[in-house]
């Protein structure tokens, strides 16, 4: 079981919770669920409907297509936000490398959230306004190289 400094520690390092006023992530984490699971376990598969983001306490945790890893996420690192946001089947699989301990938001604890602190949202947004840009940067790279 995690101390609720250690939830606030780890819910802080999530880009789009990071720049909220202590007593909103206090709010978030004391909602959070305390998952664990087995080594090699699918926390989640793609097409699933989705409704839960992810931060891992403690353990390794890969994302991906197939057999094709997208990404390997560890301690401190979140994953599974997009279907807290929309409700589309997951994109990818997630899938444990290792035992690890989760948090977990679900979509329905986020939005009871966003009601009592809409700065939450606002927040949110700016991150995955920062993220499109990036991800928008990297395809102009990409497509400035191969002329």
């Amino acid at each position: 079981m995690l101390t609720s400094v250690d939830r606030l520690l780890f819910v802080r390092r999530v880009p789009i919770f990071k720049e909220l006023r202590d007593d909103f992530i206090v709010r978030l984490a004391s909602v959070m669920n305390e998952l664990s699971f087995p080594s090699n376990h699918a926390i989640f598969r793609q097409g699933e409907e989705g409704r839960s983001l992810y931060i891992v306490v403690s353990g390794r945790v890969k994302v991906h297509i197939g057999d094709k890893k997208l990404a390997e996420v560890d301690k401190g690192k979140y994953f599974g936000e997009m279907a807290v946001f929309d409700t589309q089947p997951r994109s990818a699989s997630a899938t444990t490398l290792e035992p690890c301990d989760c948090l977990e938001l679900t979509q329905e604890q986020l939005y009871d959230a966003i009601e009592e602190t809409p700065e939450i949202a606002v927040n949110i947004i700016r991150e995955l306004s920062r993220l499109i840009r990036r991800l928008n940067e990297n395809i102009n790279v990409g497509t400035s190289q191969s002329h």
